[in-house]
């Protein structure tokens, strides 16, 4: 059991950032995207992190999926493309946050959540929608997720590291 606590224990960050990933797919991307523009390094190397056109369009993405939420004809989070969204975005976030070497298992403990949890902040939103209604429910989870989602990342990436 030690083992498997000490193994895990360095992937804290790859599991945090599947709340964000649950609820809004592009979030942790963007929160990764954001780092990145600004010098930071993660600890898992990518590559594709490094790409302007995977920065930018994760920043972009990310923005989108704030407002395309607050459609009344938005879908639930759980169709297969939002699962999908949520498993790929939760994958490579869980792989960027995990330590160097340890990319692949932060990818799958990142995924292994994915699905679970998504239906999970779906059921709380939906209680959250009956209470409050759909724009200020999800307003208020934006704010909640975004934060989470900085949060996660400024506390993964290396203190005054640059590329």
């Amino acid at each position: 059991a030690v083992g498997t606590e000490m193994k895990l224990s360095g992937l804290i960050f790859s599991s945090l950032i599947v709340a964000v990933a649950s609820a809004r797919s592009m979030t942790p991307m963007a929160s990764i995207a954001a780092a990145r523009l600004l010098g930071k390094r993660t600890p898992g190397r990518l590559v594709l992190l490094n790409h302007p056109v995977f920065k930018f369009g994760a920043l972009a993405m990310g923005v989108g999926e704030l407002f395309g939420d607050k459609m009344k004809t938005a879908p639930d989070r759980t169709v297969f493309l939002g699962l999908l969204a949520r498993v790929a975005s939760a994958g490579i976030a869980g792989a960027a946050l995990a330590p160097r070497g340890r990319e692949q298992a932060g990818a799958v403990v990142a995924v292994a959540t994915a699905v679970p949890l998504a239906y999970v902040t779906l059921a709380a939103r939906k209680r959250a929608i009956e209470g409050i209604g759909q724009t200020r429910s999800g307003l208020i989870e934006d704010t909640l997720v975004v934060a989470a989602g900085l949060a996660i990342v400024a506390l993964a990436v290396k203190p005054g590291s640059r590329f």
